[in-house]
């Protein structure tokens, strides 16, 4: 059961307010009017827990809303309203079906700004971390416009594409990152405990050591030695940069190096690609002009080259310059066929449709590149951990017959 704060009408028109218990608002709306109350407004009691639910204190609460939670909200709420269920009961569902406990809280939120009187988009702009800028901007054009129903499905299904290419980018670096980290950390844990007792038999056996056992024996005594120090120097090192790349130049310097990295590089340029074009086009086809889209578009990219090329766009296309010229400008970062697709769109008046064509041309080559990304890594980590441990069989056996030679 759920407590709620209600006002409501008598037949003689008096206003009347109370506190009641009740499975949902239908409910409570029910048990009202039996007693001759008309509900005017209804709102959640603040502190107000499902059955069984934790009481978490305010600094163990994770204020965060995973994208799959804004997935299944938009695309639910676009599916009530299609349906003929009113906007403030289909918000208040919705609030009550979430697991998330800080979602829950937020949309209670909105549905008391709602029921209030306040736009949609107005009341979700007082929450940017949990609905940026391209989710609010949409809404905004879906109230306006009318067509709310058709912009909540095809913001659904702009952020179930964007969770598709985080998922796979995530899955298929995950492996080798997993990999990397046991080795380093098998590697230091026997340097530090196994090691030591036969390479100081090495050194005190006066024979000449190879450069590999030498350098084993160097960061072996290294880790013993100052190891408190380095891990303390590697965690300042990681605030340091974690904190650099917070920083506008930081992240510039950073993600132009990500750009130009092998294989790394090429998965960022066509995640953001697609992103890019992905945006522009639910924007555009819902009604949003193209500057605006544009300004929306710089926020959501991740990389701060991408993000500052939208930016440049977005001013120079508001002075009357084709989309098509200036992503021409930036042939370093956005293909030829890209800019071939968005010219032709410009000619023909279809920027929207030629955009997602694009779209999903570079969303099919990163799911392809990160299904055979496994296929290619782990020939290379089998290369990889095959070359430490010769590198270590080598420093630990080679000393061995110098050993014996002086016997």
């Amino acid at each position: 059961m759920t407590k709620f704060s209600y006002k409501a009408k008598t037949i003689e028109g008096d206003v009347k307010s109370g506190r009641m218990e009740a499975k949902d608002q239908a409910e409570l709306s029910g048990i009202l009017r039996q007693k001759g109350l008309v509900l005017i407004l209804a709102q959640k009691l603040k502190g107000d827990r499902k059955k069984g639910e934790i009481a978490l204190p305010g600094f163990l609460k994770i204020k965060k809303v995973g994208l799959v939670d804004k997935m299944l909200f938009t695309r639910n709420l676009g599916v009530m309203l299609h349906s003929g269920l009113p906007f403030s009961r289909a918000l208040s569902i919705l609030a009550e079906q979430t697991k998330s406990v800080y979602f829950r809280e937020v949309l209670d939120e909105v549905v008391e700004d709602v029921q209030k009187g306040s736009a949609l988009a107005d009341s979700m702009e007082k929450y940017p971390k949990v609905f940026n800028q391209l989710f609010v901007s949409m809404v905004r054009v879906g109230e306006t416009g009318g067509n709310l129903e058709e912009v909540l499905r095809m913001l659904s299904v702009q952020l179930k594409k964007d969770h598709d290419i985080t998922s796979k980018v995530r899955g298929a670096m995950m492996y080798p990152s997993v990999i990397i980290v046991a080795m380093s950390l098998i590697g230091i844990l026997m340097m530090v405990f196994v090691f030591p007792s036969l390479l100081s038999m090495f050194a005190e056996s006066g024979a000449e050591l190879p450069l590999a056992t030498r350098a084993l024996i160097f960061v072996s005594n290294s880790l013993q030695n100052y190891g408190l120090y380095i891990l303390m120097g590697f965690i300042a090192f990681l605030v340091f940069f974690l904190r650099s790349i917070k920083t506008a130049e930081g992240k510039k310097i950073f993600d132009g190096i990500i750009l130009k990295l092998p294989v790394v590089g090429g998965i960022v340029t066509k995640v953001n690609v697609a992103r890019f074009c992905r945006t522009l086009s639910s924007m555009v086809a819902s009604g949003v002009s193209i500057v605006q889209a544009l300004e929306t578009v710089s926020g959501t990219l991740g990389n701060y080259q991408y993000s500052e090329s939208a930016k440049d766009a977005c001013r120079r296309v508001q002075k009357g310059i084709n989309l098509s010229e200036v992503i021409a400008e930036y042939d370093k970062l956005y293909p030829s066929m890209m800019m071939h697709m968005i010219e032709v769109g410009e000619e023909t008046g279809s920027v929207e449709t030629t955009l997602q064509q694009v779209a999903e041309f570079y969303e099919e080559e990163v799911d392809q590149f990160t299904s055979n990304l496994s296929s290619v890594i782990e020939p290379l980590l089998m290369l990889l951990m095959g070359g430490a441990v010769g590198v270590f069989a080598i420093a630990l056996i080679q000393p061995m017959y110098s050993i014996m030679e002086t016997i």
